[in-house]
């Protein structure tokens, strides 16, 4: 079984080659195989450069993709999923606040086929967690609230950056958001294809805006504006070139 990281890094230099180091590092239950699909969305302080030195030292496992300008996390995690050649996938950030050992738990329900997708829940987890600002939390509930009452899920954290899924269904499911509203989108259309979903509770150790946190409360506008949008739209199928 082979598994693909897809990574979005936009001025990750100080986070992204342990991160990179991080995955690579670990080793996962029914795993034979990785590769690391890392895309650099437009990075202005030295990330490019790092993860292109990265990839020439270890041509095997990681695939480097460059954006010219910033597009956003949809953008990149649809370049990424072009070039994923992996039987199952996972949405990896570049900055470590999720931590790669939880592989193992997000990934099990799908390598035993009980599962076609699963998120990893902060707000469920056992595990160490940094505390969330208040207001994040808030917004997270209320958006997560308003994607179940429409997908007809019962998430507690729909906006997790942990999201595993097996590599043919995301290859199948066209992506619009260039942004973090990409979170919603995918899950309102794998709702719309009945997909088995699992969550589980993973560790989370979030940053600060200081220590390069890029979320905000226009994400949350527009993840508002994506769950209305996908609930009264069915688009859940590539259209052919």
């Amino acid at each position: 079984m082979k598994l693909s990281v897809l990574m979005a890094a936009y001025n990750e230099q100080e986070w992204i080659e342990k991160s990179v180091q991080r995955v690579l590092g670990e080793s996962f239950k029914g795993i034979h195989n990785i590769e690391l699909v890392v895309v650099d969305d437009g990075s202005t302080d030295g990330t490019r450069e790092i993860l292109k030195a990265l990839a020439r030292e270890n041509p095997e496992h990681i695939k480097a993709i460059f954006h010219e300008k910033n597009l956003g996390k949809g953008a990149a995690i649809r370049s990424a999923i072009d070039r994923m050649t992996g039987d199952v996938c996972i949405i990896q950030d570049a900055d470590l606040e999720y931590d790669p050992a939880d592989y193992n738990a997000v990934l099990e329900p799908i390598l035993e086929g009980k599962a076609d997708c699963v998120y990893g829940s902060r707000l469920i987890s056992t595990g160490p967690k940094r505390v969330f600002f208040f207001w994040h939390l808030v917004g997270n509930k209320f958006i997560t609230l308003l994607s179940n009452m429409l997908s007809n899920f019962s998430f507690t954290d729909v906006e997790t950056g942990y999201k595993a899924f097996r590599a043919s269904l995301l290859k199948s499911i066209p992506i619009r958001s260039n942004d973090f509203a990409f979170e919603v989108e995918i899950t309102a259309k794998i709702a719309r294809l009945k997909c088995r979903v699992y969550e589980v509770g993973i560790s989370y150790m979030g940053r600060t805006y200081a220590e390069g946190k890029k979320i905000n409360w226009v994400d949350g506008l527009r993840a508002i504006f994506t769950i209305l949008r996908f609930w009264i739209i069915n688009d859940t199928v590539k259209k052919e070139a």
